[in-house]
């Protein structure tokens, strides 16, 4: 049987807020077992663009990253944020480390193709070395990646932290028993932005498609779902959205199926 490992997401806006941040480490230093931690942290990026006079434009939820934007989050992600959440994680005796795609080769990428949008210097994923992050949870290191990719000539893209997530977990099912957690402010998936409680409990890929016809889920709840359910096709065993009650298994979640 193989050992279960879990792979946890978590938004920009619980990074932001020290509060939730600090309880979420509370809970995550306490999960038993090999477990790996990604995080975005787009708000927090557009708001140091903006004191820098840089503008943010997002297109369908992905950022377009032109150069300057691109330095900004190295600096935000794989500088300010990765090495907080790396430092916090020492201060609650949990060894961890802080990478982005190129350290250890460990995630490349591919600049994304310019067809109808030019979004700039963004990757698209093409291999995880499920190696070097295997020899990491042999020595008890939690791996903490930033949402920064590298091609194979070195250069640094800005990649989807959920798809990030996603293709980790999927590197790393051939492996282990893979479950993927995205930990928001959100309890789920919502029928209704407006109430919190409109959460579904069960999504499978129909009613996500209905979802999307109806303009239920939009903007930046479309790629993340795309890649909760590629998970899911490709060898991953769990992926569940929700708010940090997760990693205590509170029942109010949204659990995707296929």
């Amino acid at each position: 049987m193989k050992q279960i490992l879990k792979v946890i997401k978590i938004g920009g806006k619980l990074i932001e807020n020290e509060a939730s941040l600090n309880s979420f480490l509370e809970d995550f230093v306490q999960l038993e077992g090999p477990k790996i931690l990604v995080h975005g942290g787009g708000n927090k990026a557009t708001e140091i663009a903006g004191k820098l006079g840089y503008e943010t434009q997002m297109i369908d939820g992905r950022r377009i990253t032109d150069k300057d934007s691109m330095e900004v989050i190295t600096m935000v992600y794989g500088g300010l944020l990765n090495k907080n959440i790396a430092a916090k994680l020492q201060g609650r005796k949990q060894n961890a480390i802080g990478l982005c795609g190129a350290d250890g080769r460990v995630v490349i990428s591919k600049l994304r193709e310019v067809k109808d949008i030019d979004y700039g210097y963004v990757g698209d994923i093409q291999k995880v070395n499920s190696g070097f992050i295997r020899s990491l949870l042999e020595q008890d290191i939690v791996p903490v990646f930033s949402a920064i990719s590298c091609t194979e000539d070195g250069i640094l893209l800005n990649t989807n932290g959920d798809s990030v997530a996603s293709e980790i977990a999927i590197a790393m099912s051939a492996i282990f028993e893979t479950q993927l957690y995205y930990c928001s402010e959100k309890k789920g998936v919502l029928t209704n932005i407006e109430n919190e409680n409109s959460v579904i409990p069960v999504l499978n890929s129909k009613k996500y498609k209905e979802l999307v016809a109806s303009k239920v889920i939009t903007n930046g709840m479309l790629p993340k779902l795309h890649n909760c359910f590629q998970a899911i096709e490709r060898g991953v065993s769990s992926v569940r959205l929700g708010d940090t009650g997760l990693l205590k298994n509170n029942s109010i979640h949204t659990k995707i199926v296929s």
